[in-house]
This record gives structure tokens, C-alpha cells and sequence, in this order.
């Protein structure tokens, strides 16, 4: 069967062929294909501007994701959530459906047939979303975080003259207010743990427009500008208190719907975001058997370092060796360039660049679900090159043994995997490589099972490489780390599926990943709104088992940094289009395709 991916019933099961016959692989380009020049009307050409299209389509639409991407065409403008805008979007998407279903694709080159197949997925996930899932229709903090993350946006990097980028701040506040009258409109009975996040989210938010827009824009000498900015951010404070009074006064008490997506609309998720077709089932028993190797790993490591002690006394005594809260950005900082040198010269992986990232204070806006982060500059901006390492600190009204809780994920053990995860060889190193993917399709999508299973597989690979080697302190912290996600997998399919309350997964992190209450409830959380951040070990788990295949191809002459660096040159793909572009004819994309 060809690419076009017809499906023939709701769920039906389709193998994928990438060539024009159906062999299995994807068949090598004839000769001259690279250099040959296309017919105006070509399907390769129809295909290049199909591409092109879509882009333009996504940047109009999402103008912060413009911004964040390095196209600034749009910094004025604010996502449109209204009822009527999402219509129109549903309408184009289909309409971009309808268009790539008709690509012939054994007329493309190698790389566009993997293109197709992604760019395809990719619709159908947004059509699943606006329509299915509608997250616009039950997620309060979606209309409050979301102008926050616009405004940060252009306040965060220097792309543009400091009065270019406040005019463009000035004209999104302006949007702002008919941001949130449009949820109101639109929020139809969310699950109370959703108006609980958006409601704690809210004051920072508030305090990030009060403090931090004005601040970063003090430096410009035009009293026009600053009477302006002083009016539309003091209009957006006063939008957000009213936004908050109707959470508050009125939403929270219709907060009573359900967060769990159920295993169809589950089972598609995966599908479109991922590429994974496996049942529950068998994912969830993945899953388990995972666990529990970790669980006997962090006993017989905690064994190693203390033979009279159990393991949750030795990892308590570890996680207590942690810096003040305002040692941690400065810790963070230091290993960072330890690591990074331990990659640079066992040799691990190819570093692109010399640039450093920056450990900054996580925004207000995204401190509820996050104790760490990357921020990268978006893979087609031309001038802005910082990138932040966020760290969320304690909040200063709170009592000291939550302080106490939420500063043991910072332990030293902690800090350097956290820090290899976000940045050397993780997620940082590879935002480096996506700068150089083999087309737009791969620099502009990406998908989690690769972009977090790629950083969690470092954070044990490096250590099984010899990082610290004799300190099993670093191992437990690890293990521990692998554990929460673990945890994250099989929470995340029983929130959605099984029918686990979010009492039931705060236990669960708490009694089967050994993690502090205060961790524990913010994973929960996360899980209600994140369903699918299984990627973290599902990704890990996929990426070693293509190691070991690609080792069994390249047999004597197997190099993991070889390895490694054919890997993060694929861009961030779902990663069965890792594997077909890694082993070719030795792989094969097999998907259960529900229609669209």
C-alpha cells in the first residue's frame, strides 16, 4: 500500500511503504534525482509548495509560534481562540488534508516521502485536538498563560530593536482583554484540577505584567511609547483580575467535567503525535516491566552505597545535599560546563556550536508544572541566539517543608542529571543539530517520544560512558529520576484510560517512584493535562533498542558517536522515521490508522 495512507475503516491496520513499489524500506533515489531540476508542475514541486503553504498557514494562525520559530512577520499579533476562528481552522486543515492525501508519492525524493508521512500526522493531530479533544473548550489557563508566553516571547531575545519589539508588545496587550472574554465564552464545564492550575498560575502572571513588562522596556527614551505600554499592561492587569474573579466566582463552581481523554481518542494521540500504534495493553505492560527493573536497580545501588541501610533512607540521605535556593542557578551553571566538557572529550556526541546556554528563573507563567526547562531560539531566527536553562525556584510564602521538598529534586545528583537531560548532550545539543535537518518539515516538527526520549536516554547513557563512573551516589539520583518517569507513563495511561484519580497518581509517584509529596501532585497535575508524556521512557526505550539494531547493522564498525550524531541529524521526527532513515530496507513502518 502507498503512502497516501487511505484508511479504510475507523481502525483499520495499514503497513507503510515509502517507494513506489512495496517493498519494505525506503528505496534510494535513482541517479541524478539530487541534481535534477523538477518541472514547474512536478509532484515534487506541487509537494515543495504544499509545504511552503501549510508553514505560512501555521505562522498566520500561531503568531507566538512564529515568534518563538524566528519569523517575525507576526509580532503583533495574538492567537484569534474564538469560536468562529476555530472553525476556520478545522475548515483549512482539512482542507490541507485533502491536498496531501492527493500526493503521489513515489514521485517524491527519499526525503519528501518521509516528509509527507509526518506532515500528514501532524494535521491529523491538530484536527484531533480542535475537534475531539478541545483543549480550547476545557483548559481555563490556556487563555491566561497563553498571552504571558506571547509577551515573554518578544521580551526574552534580542531579534529586533528594544522600541521594535515594544511596539509589538503594545499591540498584542491590546489583543489581550479579547483573549480572555474569549474563554469565557468558550470554557464549558473543565475539570476542577484545570481551574486549580490556572488559578494558582494567575497571580504570577499578574505579577509578570505588573513588574517584568515594564521593567524590561525601561530602557526606551520615548515617552509616547512608555504612556502606551503604561495604558495596554495596566488594561491587561486589570483583564486578568477579572478573568481570575471569574474563575474564582464563578467557573470553579462548574468545574466538574472529566480530564480523561478515554482509550480512543488516547489510542489517536499517540498515534498523530507519535507514530505509535501498539495497544494499551501491551504499552502499559511496557510500562511495568520498565518499572520494576528500575525499582530493583535503585535497590541495589542504594545496596552498594549503604548495606545497613533500606534504599528510601540512602536516597533521603542523598536528596538532602542540596544548595540553598540561592545557590542553585550558580550550581546549575558549574556542572553544566563539566558536562559539557565530558562530552567534548570522551568524544559522546558533536557539540555544533560553542555557544552556552543561560540559567535563568523559570517564568511566572510556567511555574505550577515545571521545575526545569529549555528555551531554545526558534531553528529559522537569524539574529537571537540565547538560550535558557529555567530552574523553578521556591515561592516565597511557602512553609519550609515544602521548600524542603521541592529543593531535594535539585540534589546534586539531581542537578547533573537534570542538567544533562536539559542541555549536554539533551535537549540543548540537539536543538544545535535541528538548526542543520535535511528540510522544513524536520526543522519546524518534532515530536516528544524523540525530543524527551532523546534527553532521557542521555542522562543514562552518559553515565554508562563514564561520567563520575565510581559515584554511585550520581547512578542512584539517576535511577531515581528514571523512576518519575516511569511513573509519568503509567500514570499518564491510567489518568486517560483506567480510570485512576489524581489522589490515586500522587500516591502512585509516592509509593512506586519514592518521590515527595510536593512532586508528586505536580506530576498528577501535569498528567491530567499532558496525557501522553509516556514519551519520556517510551522514547528512551525506542532509541536503545534502534541503537542495538543499528550496532547489529554496522557490526565492527558500530561508533556511538557516529551513531549519535546520524540520530540528531534526522531532526525530531517520530521515531519510526528515525529507524526507516537509519536502517532503511531493514525497517518498517507499521501503523493502525484510524480515519480522520
Amino acid at each position: 500500500m502507498r503512502l497516501r495512507l487511505l484508511a479504510a475503516g475507523m481502525m483499520c491496520a495499514l503497513a507503510l511503504s515509502l517507494d513506489a513499489s512495496c517493498a519494505t524500506g525506503i528505496a534510494a533515489d535513482p541517479p541524478g534525482a539530487a541534481i535534477a531540476a523538477s518541472p514547474p508542475e512536478s509532484a515534487q514541486g506541487r509537494f515543495d509548495r504544499l509545504v511552503d503553504d501549510y508553514f505560512a498557514y501555521r505562522f498566520r494562525v500561531h503568531p507566538t509560534w512564529a515568534t518563538e520559530t524566528g519569523v517575525h512577520d507576526y509580532d503583533g499579533q495574538l492567537e484569534d481562540f474564538s469560536q468562529r476562528a476555530c472553525e476556520e481552522r478545522i475548515k483549512s486543515e482539512r482542507g490541507f488534508l485533502s491536498r496531501l492525501e492527493a500526493v503521489e508519492p513515489g514521485q517524491l525524493s527519499r526525503q519528501s516521502r518521509l516528509d509527507l508521512l509526518q506532515l500528514r500526522t501532524s494535521v491529523l493531530g491538530s484536527l484531533l485536538e480542535l475537534e475531539q479533544i478541545q483543549m480550547w473548550k476545557h483548559n481555563p489557563d490556556h487563555y491566561s498563560s497563553t498571552p504571558a508566553a506571547s509577551i515573554f516571547s518578544l521580551m526574552k531575545r534580542d531579534f529586533a530593536p528594544l522600541p521594535e519589539r515594544m511596539r509589538s508588545v503594545i499591540s498584542r496587550e491590546r489583543q489581550i482583554p479579547r483573549m480572555l472574554a474569549e474563554g469565557r465564552k468558550n470554557l464549558v464545564d473543565p475539570p476542577a484540577v484545570y481551574t486549580d492550575v490556572a488559578l494558582e498560575q494567575l497571580p504570577g502572571i499578574v505579577e509578570f505584567f505588573q513588574k517584568a513588562v515594564p521593567q524590561a522596556f525601561a530602557p526606551v527614551k520615548d515617552d509616547q511609547l512608555q504612556a502606551e505600554l503604561a495604558r495596554t499592561n495596566a488594561a491587561v492587569v486589570d483583564s486578568l483580575r477579572s478573568y481570575e474573579k471569574f474563575l474564582k466566582e464563578d467557573l470553579s463552581r462548574r468545574s466538574h467535567g472529566s480530564f480523561a481523554l478515554g482509550a480512543d481518542l488516547y489510542r489517536k494521540k499517540l498515534l498523530y503525535d507519535e507514530m505509535i500504534d501498539e495497544p494499551l495493553d501491551a504499552l502499559l505492560d511496557r510500562g511495568y516491566s520498565e518499572l520494576r527493573r528500575l525499582q530493583q536497580l535503585f535497590k541495589d545501588t542504594a545496596r552498594r552505597i549503604d548495606p545497613a541501610r533500606d534504599a528510601g533512607y540512602v536516597y533521603a540521605s542523598i536528596s538532602a545535599d542540596h544548595p540553598r535556593p540561592d545557590q542553585l542557578l550558580t550550581t546549575i551553571s558549574l556542572s553544566l560546563e563539566e558536562i559539557r566538557h565530558f562530552c567534548v572529550s570522551r568524544p559522546i556526541v558533536t557539540i555544533p556550536s560553542r555557544q552556552r546556554v543561560r540559567v535563568e528563573e523559570t517564568p511566572p507563567f510556567e511555574r505550577a508544572l515545571s521545575f526545569a526547562s529549555m528555551d531554545t531560539p526558534g531553528p529559522l531566527e537569524k539574529k537571537a541566539t540565547e538560550a535558557y536553562y529555567y530552574v523553578t525556584l521556591p515561592e516565597p510564602g511557602w512553609p519550609a517543608k515544602k521548600v524542603e521538598e521541592h529543593m531535594r529534586q535539585f540534589c546534586r545528583a539531581d542537578v547533573v542529571n537534570t542538567s544533562t537531560h536539559e542541555a549536554y548532550p539533551g535537549h540543548y545539543v540537539q536543538f544545535l543539530w535541528i538548526k542543520q535537518a535535511p528540510s522544513k518539515v524536520r526543522m519546524l516538527l518534532g515530536c516528544g517520544s524523540n525530543a524527551e526520549g532523546w534527553a532521557h536516554y542521555c542522562e543514562e547513557m552518559v553515565l554508562d560512558e563514564g561520567f563520575h563512573q565510581a559515584d554511585q551516589k550520581l547512578r542512584l539520583g539517576q535511577i531515581h529520576d528514571a523512576l518519575l518517569r516511569a511513573c509519568r507513563y503509567i500514570v499518564g495511561i491510567r489518568l486517560h484510560t483506567g480510570g485512576m484519580s489524581v489522589e490515586e497518581g500522587i500516591r502512585f509517584f509516592m509509593d512506586e517512584g519514592y518521590q515527595e509529596r510536593a512532586n508528586a501532585e505536580r506530576e498528577t497535575r501535569r498528567g491530567t493535562m499532558d496525557p501522553t508524556y509516556l514519551v519520556y521512557t517510551l522514547g528512551k526505550l525506542e532509541i536503545l533498542k534502534l541503537r542495538e539494531d543499528y550496532k547489529k547493522a554496522r557490526g565492527k564498525d558500530f561508533d556511538l558517536r557516529e551513531f549519535h550524531d546520524r540520530f540528531l541529524a534526522q531532526g525530531c521526527p517520530p521515531l519510526p522515521l528515525v529507524r526507516e532513515a537509519l536502517l532503511g530496507s531493514s525497517s518498517k513502518i507499521s501503523l493502525v490508522n484510524p480515519a480522520p
